[in-house]
C-alpha cells in the first residue's frame, strides 16, 4: 500500500460503469529492470501524487501496482479507426492500457494511460513495447506543445525497462521504456466507430452518455450535443496545432480524442518554416497529414464520428453541426496565433491571422524565431515586406503581456536536429543533461507566454 498519497489525490473508477463490452482486463509486462528517467513533478502535484517516493513511483508506473481507490487492474480499451483513410477493425489498445482514473486540482476527470506496457488482445504481431527514444521524443513533444498553449496529453512518467528491442525504422537493438501519459480521457472517435461497425445502438447511447457526463458536464445524453462538443473541441485543437507550427504526423480517427486533446506522438515534427506541404511521417507518401492539411484531416475524422452516430441521430442536424467546423477553426487559429504573438484580441482578428500566415508562408522565416522576436506585436523590418499587412493591422492591437527579460534571450525551438542531438547524448553517453536542460528551457518559454 502506498503510504504517502496526498489528500489531493482523488481516485476514480468512472469507466467501469460502461461495462466489459468496452474494454478487456489485461496484465502488464514483467520488465527485467525499472530505471526512473523522468517524472512530471509539476503534474504529479496537481493530481495528488507529488509526494510519492521514487520507489513507490516505480511500483505504480513500471510494475503497475494499482493506485488505491482507482482501477483494480489495467484495461485495454476497444476501438476501431481509419488509418490513412483505410478502415481497420483490428486495432485497439495494442501496447498500452488505461491504468488509473483520478481528478486534478480543478476537478477534471483524467486518465493515466500507458505506452509500451506489454501485449494485449489487440497487439496483433507487435511486441507491445516502446523504444526509449520514442519515450524521449514524446516528452519533448508534450512539453513543447503544453508551453505553446496546445491542449495535449502530458508525459507523466518514463521508466527504462532493460530490454533490447528490434525495430525496422531505427538502429537496432535499441533500449526500451514504458511511458505513462496523463490525458483528459482516452475515448476516441474510433471508440464510436467500433460500436457503429457492430451496429450496437445501445452501446452508442451508453458511450455518448458517458462522454457527455464526464467530459462535458452534460446530462442530456443527446448525440447531437456530443457531436457539437467534439466539433468545437477538435476545431480548436486544429487551430492550436497550426499556430504551434506542429505536425502530428498520424491524425487517424483512432488518434483523435473526443475531448479535443492531442496525444500519441510518433513521427511528429515542428515545421522549420510555414510550409503547408511539410510532412512528419516518412510513410505519409501522399502528404495526407502534411502541416497545411491538418485541419482538413481533423475535420474528416469528426465526420467519421457523425457517420458513427447515424444510428442514433438524424443526418440533417449533424450536417449543420459539421458545417460549423470551418468557422470554428478560423476563429481558433486566429485566437491561437494572436496569443502566441502576445497581443489581445480586438479588431478583425481573422484578417490579422491571415496576414501573419501570409507573411510566414512568403518569407519562410523560421517559425520560432518570428514569434519570439515579434512577441508583443512588433514585427521587425528584418522579416521583410511579406509582413506589411500584418504590421499595419497590428497597430490597433494592444500587448497581452509586457515584453520581459525572457524575450531578450534566444528563441526556444524544437527542430529535428536538436531532437536527434538530445537522443544521441542519451544513446551514446547515457547523458540526460541535455534533455533536462531542454525541458527547463521549454518551461521557461511556457511561463513567459502564459496569461
Amino acid at each position: 500500500m502506498t503510504s504517502d498519497l496526498q489528500p489531493a489525490f482523488r481516485p476514480e473508477t468512472s469507466i467501469l460503469a460502461l461495462g466489459g463490452e468496452f474494454y478487456d482486463a489485461v496484465r502488464p509486462a514483467d520488465f527485467p529492470q525499472a530505471t526512473l528517467r523522468f517524472r512530471n513533478q509539476r503534474w504529479a502535484a496537481r493530481v495528488g501524487l507529488g509526494a510519492l517516493s521514487d520507489e513507490d513511483w516505480v511500483r505504480h508506473f513500471a510494475r503497475f501496482e494499482a493506485l488505491p481507490g482507482s482501477l483494480p487492474q489495467p484495461l485495454a480499451l476497444r476501438y476501431h479507426g481509419h488509418q490513412f483513410r483505410v478502415y481497420n477493425p483490428d486495432i485497439g489498445d495494442g501496447r498500452g492500457f488505461l491504468f488509473a482514473q483520478l481528478r486534478d486540482d480543478g476537478g477534471r476527470l483524467l486518465d493515466l494511460g500507458t505506452k509500451g506496457s506489454g501485449q494485449t488482445p489487440y497487439s496483433r504481431f507487435g511486441d507491445g513495447r516502446l523504444t526509449l527514444k520514442g519515450g524521449v521524443r514524446e516528452i519533448l513533444a508534450t512539453e513543447m506543445l503544453e508551453a505553446l498553449g496546445v491542449d495535449t496529453s502530458k508525459t507523466f512518467s518514463l521508466i527504462e525497462t532493460g530490454e533490447a528491442l528490434d525495430r525496422g525504422d531505427e538502429p537496432s537493438p535499441t533500449r526500451s521504456a514504458v511511458l505513462v501519459r496523463l490525458s483528459h480521457g482516452h475515448i476516441r472517435i474510433g471508440s464510436f466507430q467500433r460500436l457503429a461497425y457492430f451496429k450496437d445502438e445501445a452501446g452508442l447511447r451508453t458511450l455518448t452518455d458517458y462522454v457527455l457526463r464526464h467530459y462535458f458536464d452534460d446530462a442530456s445524453g443527446d448525440p447531437l450535443r456530443l457531436l457539437d462538443h467534439v466539433v468545437a473541441r477538435t476545431a480548436r485543437l486544429a487551430g492550436q496545432l497550426m499556430a504551434a507550427g506542429f505536425v502530428h504526423g498520424v491524425l487517424n480517427s483512432d488518434n483523435i480524442n473526443v475531448t479535443g486533446e492531442s496525444f500519441d506522438y510518433g513521427p511528429w515534427r515542428f515545421a522549420p518554416g510555414w510550409d503547408p506541404g511539410f510532412t512528419a511521417a516518412y510513410f505519409d507518401h501522399q502528404g495526407l497529414y502534411a502541416f497545411g492539411r491538418q485541419p482538413e484531416a481533423i475535420h474528416w475524422d469528426a465526420m467519421q464520428l457523425a457517420v458513427s452516430l447515424r444510428a442514433v441521430a438524424a443526418d440533417e442536424p449533424m450536417i449543420a453541426i459539421l458545417d460549423q467546423f470551418a468557422p470554428r477553426y478560423r476563429a481558433a487559429v486566429a485566437a491561437a496565433l494572436l496569443w502566441r504573438l502576445g497581443v489581445k484580441p480586438g479588431g478583425d482578428d481573422q484578417a490579422l491571422a491571415a496576414a501573419i500566415e501570409h507573411g510566414l508562408t512568403e518569407s519562410q522565416a523560421p517559425v520560432a524565431d518570428f514569434f519570439h522576436a515579434s512577441f508583443g506585436g512588433t514585427i521587425a523590418d528584418s522579416f521583410g515586406p511579406a509582413f506589411a499587412e500584418a504590421r499595419q493591422r497590428l497597430q490597433s492591437y494592444a500587448p497581452r503581456k509586457a515584453r520581459g527579460l525572457y524575450w531578450q534571450g534566444a528563441p526556444c525551438a524544437m527542430l529535428i536536429d536538436e531532437v536527434e542531438a538530445i537522443w544521441a547524448a542519451i544513446d551514446q553517453r547515457d547523458d540526460w543533461q541535455p534533455l533536462h536542460a531542454k525541458i527547463d528551457q521549454i518551461r521557461a518559454m511556457g511561463t513567459a507566454l502564459a496569461d
